[in-house]
């Protein structure tokens, strides 16, 4: 398999993987404009704009939009996170010009029309209300809120209603123009892909537009704090989240090791001592999230009212265990499950495609897969003793409680748990 890259002279970024043996590709263009970029006043923008991205263009309507990817069986989406929006689609190799063309024509071209705003609009409001209706979605935003406060990082990525609702065109194309600049766009492909034809076409799609200097964010500041929402509901929630390295820091191999020794599987601490051993909850998960310059490692737990106190002193407890005796053995099996995930999610395009375009966000480069698994392999047991010991000793801390949690210690009952 071979990788090339490509920038246009605005900054426009290419990165293509041939892969042998595939009839089908994945392409796509990353925006680096994320609920992350926006203001307090146009804080879900970003995710409107995505939804407004397949309402219609200057050449297309919304209808064939859809048909021009569907009617050569391909598939089309986008998705908003923290710090990206991408637009991607998933097609044959004959049809790669076409997917480009659709996807470069949604992003470039929107034309924001005012009955399709209002539609679109009260789809989102629909989809803000089932967010707050499912538990084990809402309160990783209510973590988010309590270990940014008063950032943009800290604020959900649907907006809230209030907010939503009073959006208009000129704000859609406000921030398009601040934002969507080719220097903040990659153009990433992967499968039965020829590289130096997207990047003719690249060029012609987006050669002409004007570079820019959007995309600057305020430096990230782990706070911590607590939340608690009690409500009459079968399970209590709880979320807890502790301040970890950034996705460019070395140490995020370390970081996801121990979330995945920790709580990342079956075999882990978490779930044999708390739901296999105690029987105290059916779902719990430990994950190492990042961003450009902050991260954090997220124990996640639903559980009854009468067990949420001990569910959350155990896991203190682990926390504090894994500390003084993680094994080599727990650092070998979470090393090759870190390395097998990153393999088998590589024998798919798709995958593959938003791998590459990451990459290039990060590092404005792509690390050859062996220097990955270097890093993998170079975290040591001591490594992860120490990262467990920094986690349980001194990094903030933030938490989230939901449900009927009126009587779950809260994060100052948990953090001398910690010291003890």
């Amino acid at each position: 398999m071979t990788t090339q890259e490509h920038r246009l002279s605005n900054g426009f970024r290419i990165v293509t993987e041939h892969m042998p043996g595939l009839a089908s590709a994945a392409i796509g263009i990353w925006v680096t404009a994320g609920a992350r970029h926006e203001t307090a006043q146009q804080n879900g923008i970003a995710h409107f704009l995505e939804h407004m991205a397949f309402k219609g263009t200057k050449r297309r309507t919304a209808l064939q939009i859809a048909e021009a990817i569907e009617d050569v069986g391909g598939y089309i989406n986008a998705y908003t996170s923290r710090e990206v929006t991408a637009y991607y689609a998933r097609i044959l190799k004959n049809d790669v010009p076409l997917a480009l063309d659709v996807l470069a024509d949604i992003v470039l071209n929107p034309i924001f029309d005012e009955n399709e705003i209002e539609i679109e609009r009260g789809v989102i409001l629909q989809e803000i209300g089932q967010a707050l209706d499912t538990p084990d979605d809402v309160i990783f935003d209510w973590l988010q809120e309590q270990a940014y406060p008063e950032q943009p990082l800290g604020r959900t990525i649907l907006g809230p209603s209030e907010r939503v609702s009073a959006f208009a065109r000129p704000d859609l194309s406000s921030f398009v123009d601040q934002h969507y600049r080719p220097d903040q766009m990659i153009l990433s492909a992967a499968g039965a892909v020829d590289h130096d034809a997207i990047v003719k076409l690249a060029e012609t799609f987006f050669g002409e537009l004007n570079a820019g200097q959007g995309g600057l964010v305020d430096p990230a500041r782990f706070r911590g704090g607590e939340i608690r929402q009690i409500r009459g509901l079968e399970q209590a929630h709880l979320a807890l989240g502790f301040e970890s390295p950034g996705y460019r820091d070395d140490s995020i191999y370390t970081a996801q090791i121990y979330a995945s020794a920790l709580g990342g599987g079956m075999s882990s601490r978490l779930f044999q001592e708390i739901r296999e051993n105690r029987g105290l909850c059916y779902t719990i998960f430990a994950q190492a999230g990042a961003y450009a310059d902050t991260g954090m490692i997220t124990i996640y737990a639903g559980t009854s009212e009468s067990q949420v106190a001990d569910l959350a002193h155990i896991t203190i407890d682990e926390m504090k265990r894994a500390a003084s005796d993680i094994s080599p053995a727990e650092v070998a099996r979470a090393r090759v499950q870190m390395k097998a995930g990153l393999l088998m999610g590589l024998e798919s395009p798709s995958n593959r495609a938003e791998r590459l375009a990451r990459l290039i966000q990060i590092w404005d480069r792509v690390p050859p897969l062996d220097e990955t698994v270097a890093m993998i392999d170079a975290v040591t047991t001591g490594d992860v003793r120490e990262f467990a010991e920094q986690m349980v000793g001194s990094a903030p801390a933030a938490l989230a409680l939901y449900g009927p949690v009126k009587t779950a210690p809260g994060l100052s009952q948990l953090q001398e748990r910690r010291a003890a």
